[in-house]
């Protein structure tokens, strides 16, 4: 059965060579979900003319606006424009639902009282689980990122394929499982060479690529340095509105 990626989304937390905030949409038989969801999520997913009222599932792998801010924007559309009918389920790791809220508050002030009128889910995942979510399977892993995200790179298992997704993080002892046989490993790669804090660059990823056995490696995330290198690396560099198909 084939699985369609879709990288609505492919760029950093600042929008670097003009991207949109991380939001990856898969395409399986029976679902659709994202993965991730920016504060660019809703413009971005327009701009490609997806409905969000399609998406049934949003998985998120730390609570940073540019990974889980487009959620409340979401929600509030599906409630006052789109009138959404359908189940929307949300996962992320710990204090995904009060932590949510809080960005829709923000956002949105006085909005809290407000309640869906279609069935609306939450499921917090702790790492080192696997939780049945619809059809698909999640396990989490930790990620190094800031610690009061909640980080979490993630291994999805849909339709007989595997995507393993490392979030934001630095390489970590996990990533080799998170990777183990996937048929594809989607990897932050924020700069090439020069080092920061919580994050990955790609000597990171060469320096530990016989470990990878994912099928196929797709950098992501890029900062303005590892974007003016992309076409100086052997792995394919997302890009906004670029689609892979997994059969």
């Amino acid at each position: 059965m084939s699985v369609k990626i879709t990288f609505v989304g492919s760029g950093d937390a600042f929008g670097s060579g003009g991207r949109m905030n991380t939001c990856i949409l898969v395409d399986a038989p029976g679902i659709r979900f994202a993965i991730d969801c920016g504060a660019t999520g809703l413009v971005a997913l327009n701009k490609l003319d997806i409905h969000h009222n399609t998406i049934d599932t949003v998985l998120l792998t730390h609570l940073h606006g540019d990974h889980c801010a487009g959620v409340p924007t979401m929600l509030m559309d599906a409630m006052l424009g789109a009138k959404r009918q359908t189940a929307l389920t949300v996962a992320g790791p710990i204090e995904t639902e009060s932590r949510l809220k809080q960005v829709q508050e923000a956002l949105f002030p006085g909005s809290g009282g407000m309640a869906p009128k279609f069935p609306y889910h939450v499921v917090e995942m702790p790492t080192l689980e696997t939780q049945s979510i619809g059809e698909i399977k999640v396990t989490t892993y930790p990620a190094v990122h800031t610690a009061q995200t909640n980080p979490t790179s993630m291994r999805v298992e849909v339709a007989d394929k595997v995507i393993a997704y490392t979030g934001d993080t630095a390489w970590t002892e996990h990533i080799p499982q998170l990777a183990d046989g996937a048929d594809v490993l989607i990897t932050e790669c924020y700069f090439h060479s020069k080092p920061v804090p919580f994050h990955m660059n790609y000597i990171d990823i060469e320096a530990h690529r016989e470990e990878i056995t994912a099928k196929r490696i797709i950098l992501t995330h890029m900062g303005p340095e590892m974007l003016a290198r992309q076409d100086d690396v052997a792995e394919d560099c997302a890009y906004d509105g670029m689609e892979i198909e997994l059969s």
